[in-house]
Order: structure tokens, then sequence, then C-alpha cells
């Protein structure tokens, strides 16, 4: 038995890496997804690769900083498949590197909007058409920097640590109401943010950062988040489960 049979799924930030293996593996449960992402080659490419092995899936293309543009996401799940049962808010970047005191207030802005503000507008409004699907799931992206600091990324730390908070709040206004809210926390995970912007010897130290010696990969994300989302974890909400090869037992 599928595990997401007849279920209604939007994924942002679903044109590469974690968003992507997500995508791909709850198609591959039965769930109707929609792939958002500004990215709209890789977007498009994401929804190919699911129909190709026979799932259901469009893409939206969407700036989760916006407002707006997270109700269109909604109104489009529900206009196109009758409904939204199914939520992973992945959306996120790394943004600048730098300390504090000298922090680039654009970058800033940019960050807490996507990262933060992202995962608010997006459960804004999921939640409603939720409670009128019956009930429903929500995954937010977290990090392990959302439980521990890390230096020349103040804004990526403060926006993580305030998805988990958003998450435990958002939790426990909806557990009567048949919604879960969780929160996942990967650590380094080979993807294109990763690999795209980093040289060999500060990938090598990262490894390094990792008591199991690598990198975390999209699927294995993609697995943990599948469970929260599915019936198993019928009884888990308000969750911050890391997936990071034990950095934050160190």
């Amino acid at each position: 038995m599928e595990q997401l049979a007849n279920k209604v799924a939007i994924i942002t930030g679903a044109a590469s890496g974690i968003g992507r293996a997500i995508a791909e593996l709850y198609a591959s449960e039965g769930a109707k997804l929609i792939v958002s992402d500004i990215a709209e080659e890789g977007g498009n490419e994401t929804v190919n690769a699911i129909k190709e092995k026979g799932g259901e899936a469009i893409f939206v293309k969407a700036d989760t900083s916006k407002a707006e543009d997270n109700k269109a996401l909604v109104e489009k799940a529900v206009s196109q498949f009758g409904g939204l049962h199914i939520a992973v808010n992945n959306a996120g970047i790394g943004g600048p590197l730098a300390f504090a005191g000298e922090y680039p207030i654009e970058g800033w802005d940019k960050v807490i909007a996507i990262n933060l503000s992202g995962v608010f507008y997006g459960m804004r409004y999921q939640i409603p058409a939720m409670l009128k699907s019956g009930g429903g799931s929500i995954v937010n992206m977290a990090s392990i920097l959302g439980k521990v600091g890390t230096k020349g990324s103040a804004a990526y730390v403060a926006a993580k640590h305030g998805v988990i908070g958003l998450t435990e709040a958002s939790a426990l206004e909806y557990a009567d109401k048949n919604i879960r809210i969780n929160a996942v926390g990967p650590g380094y995970i080979v993807t294109p943010l990763i690999t795209n912007a980093l040289d060999e010897a500060t990938l090598k130290a990262l490894v390094g950062l990792h008591p199991m010696g690598r990198l975390g990969k999209s699927e294995e994300v993609a697995e943990l988040a599948l469970w929260l989302n599915s019936d198993k974890a019928s009884f888990v909400t308000g969750a911050y489960y890391n997936v990071d090869g034990g950095y934050l037992a160190q």
C-alpha cells in the first residue's frame, strides 16, 4: 500500500537537492504533487522525472518570500487536485557569510524573508486548506543550525532557530484539529547549495564535522520527511528531528 495514496502535497524548493528527492519519493508513494521553486527549468525536470515513473505532478513557479505566491500555490493545489493534505516548506538559501557586526542588511532581509517568513507564509495558507480537507501534515525544513550556532551565518542560524519555534507554536495550536506540524534538521547534505558554493578543502572540512565521516544524501532526508508526513507518525507533532550523521550529539 502506498503511504501517501490519494494525498495532495506541496513541496517548495523542489527544483533540486532535498526538495527534488522529497518530491520524487512522495510521488512514488502515491501523492499528487505541486512542485514549486523559482527555478523553472529545474522544477520542470523534477516534474518530468516524476511523470516518467508514472507519478502525478505539476510545476508552479513561486517565490516563497512573497505571501501572495504561497497563497497561489495552495489555490492551485485545490483547483488542480481538489484539496491539500501535505506540505513540505523546504525552500531556503544560505545567504552571505559575514560576522554579525559586518553582516549586509540586504542579505539579512533576504535570508529571513525566504527561510523564516517563507515558512510562515506557507503555513498561513496551507493550514486553512488542510482544515477544509479534513486535516493534514506539514514538515518545515530547519537545520542542525536551528539548534546550534556557527560563525558567519547569523541570518541563517536565526532563521532556522525561528523555524523550529514557529513549528512548535503552530503544532500546539492545531494539535486537536488533526493537523500535525514537525521540523526536520539536516546536517550538511550533498546538494547544489553546498557543492556549487564551496571548494574541495572546505567540503573536506565539513565532512570532518560529522562523526559518521561523510556528508548526508538528499534521499536520507526525504525518508525522514516521508515518515513524518505519513500516518506512521500519527502521534508525532511539534517535534524536531535531526538527520545529521551525529553532528548534534557532539
